[in-house]
């Protein structure tokens, strides 16, 4: 984590409930995962990790759910982890043994440069960014701010 009050702002968000996996491990190993958008569609079209599937929060796309294996290796992200966390803790409920959740989320994941792409498969420096409030956590001045 590059920003240490943006870490200490996750330390007090998140439960650490499902095991953790930092963006440039991610990048590192992209292709041992599969990778779920948990974000509104909106927040999805604008922007998402390359290769990421949209799920959905907070109610889960079921056409997405009923295709994965349980002992499938998945990373969900939303913008900070918040929500991914939540829906992270109902997959292993669901009997879902391979959850992660992308500390950090899409907002690390920007600020450290990694790839994002559009709706159109499209290379892009836009993210949604929930809100203005919001938005401060994402430092990295390439990224285009969208809410």
């Amino acid at each position: 984590m590059q920003n240490p009050d943006f870490d200490r702002e996750l330390t007090r968000l998140l439960n650490f409930s499902v095991p953790l996996l930092g963006v440039d491990s991610l990048f590192r190993h992209l292709q041992d995962y599969t990778l779920l958008d948990v974000r509104t569609r909106e927040e999805y079209e604008i922007s998402h990790i390359p290769g990421s599937e949209f799920l959905g929060y907070p109610e889960a796309d079921s056409e997405v759910m009923t295709k994965l294996p349980k002992d499938q290796p998945l990373v969900l992200y939303c913008s900070v982890g918040y929500r991914s966390e939540r829906m992270a803790e109902r997959l292993r409920k669901q009997g879902f043994t391979k959850v992660y959740n992308l500390y950090g989320s899409i907002f690390e994941w920007a600020n450290r440069g990694y790839p994002l792409e559009n709706a159109q498969g499209v290379r892009t420096d836009s993210l949604h960014t929930y809100n203005r409030q919001w938005s401060r956590w994402v430092e990295n001045p390439r990224v285009v701010r969208v809410w």
